[in-house]
């Protein structure tokens, strides 16, 4: 098999550590990059470091992902999630490499009651998610070769995250109050590193938009719940719903995403999914 060099931007986030925990064929060679390392804001630093490599992909997990204090911090966020991707672009552009941008379900406004497929029209109502629509903006113009892939509610072992919050107080026996003002879909880091190196592996040349989550629709609530299923000690009536919190940024009331482009095979339950995390934080 001909070697393949890959790229990871955000090498220490949740999804960057999740790539490097997989499995790598024995054709893959990868490079796992922070900001330490390389920042996607400096061209000319991105041109140097392309120019030591014959990278055929670049994975970019690299984003500004505090959706609260992006509202405060707009000049930050649009410079990593819209100019590092437009930046990224343009050097896999130069070089000949396949961009695979992730981005997210904050693109829309919330405002459809059944899932959001591909086309729709994007309307972000955060920082946040204006910040990342124009990162996929830039990336379409700029390059021909690219995946863009939007996803929702990560979480996995490693890093900050939502599971990782509420096992830790589930743990510490502390009451909790959970929304139920949104609806989504919770996404195993580890079933969307799977989706990427199939795409990579399979030689797709399928380019452009794709949505990918777990599959399955619930509240942050119900997501709260089905973690403290797994803890048996704790008695999930300490868990109180409430029906929204006030908060600086705006979230989708609905955010789940078709997944009609993903192959049968990817289409993972988010209860089998977690339940899988879970295991291997114990």
């Amino acid at each position: 098999m001909n070697p393949i060099h890959i790229l990871v931007t955000g090498a220490k986030g949740q999804l960057g550590l999740t790539f490097k925990e997989a499995k790598h064929a024995e054709n893959e060679t990868y490079v796992f990059v922070d900001k330490d390392e390389l920042d996607i804001t400096n061209t000319s630093a991105l041109e140097a470091f392309f120019a030591k490599y014959n990278f055929q992909y670049c994975i970019n997990c690299a984003a500004y992902t505090n959706v609260e204090q992006a509202e405060t911090d707009r000049e930050t966020a649009f410079l990593i999630n819209a100019d590092g991707a437009k930046y990224l672009a343009e050097v896999c552009n130069t070089f000949g490499t396949t961009l695979i941008h992730i981005s997210t379900d904050y693109v829309f406004d919330g405002k459809k009651t059944t899932p959001y497929v591909e086309t729709d029209t994007t309307a972000p109502i955060n920082v946040y998610g204006a910040s990342k629509l124009q990162g996929e903006d830039h990336v379409r113009a700029v390059l021909s070769n690219h995946f863009i892939i939007r996803t929702s509610w990560l979480y996995s072992k490693n890093g900050k995250n939502f599971l990782k919050t509420i096992a830790n107080k589930i743990q510490e026996q502390a009451d909790l109050k959970i929304t139920t003002a949104e609806r989504g879909t919770p996404t195993s880091c580890v079933d969307l590193v799977d989706f990427v190196l199939f795409i990579m592996r399979s030689n797709n040349k399928s380019f452009g938009t794709y949505h990918y989550s777990n599959e399955g629709e619930v509240t942050w609530y119900d997501f709260g719940l089905e973690i403290a299923k797994h803890y048996t000690d704790y008695d999930s009536a300490k868990i109180t719903p409430v029906a929204a919190f006030k908060t600086q940024a705006q979230r989708p009331a609905y955010s789940v995403m078709s997944k009609s482009k993903i192959p049968a095979d990817f289409r993972r339950d988010w209860k089998r999914s977690l339940k899988r995390v879970i295991d291997s934080l114990t």
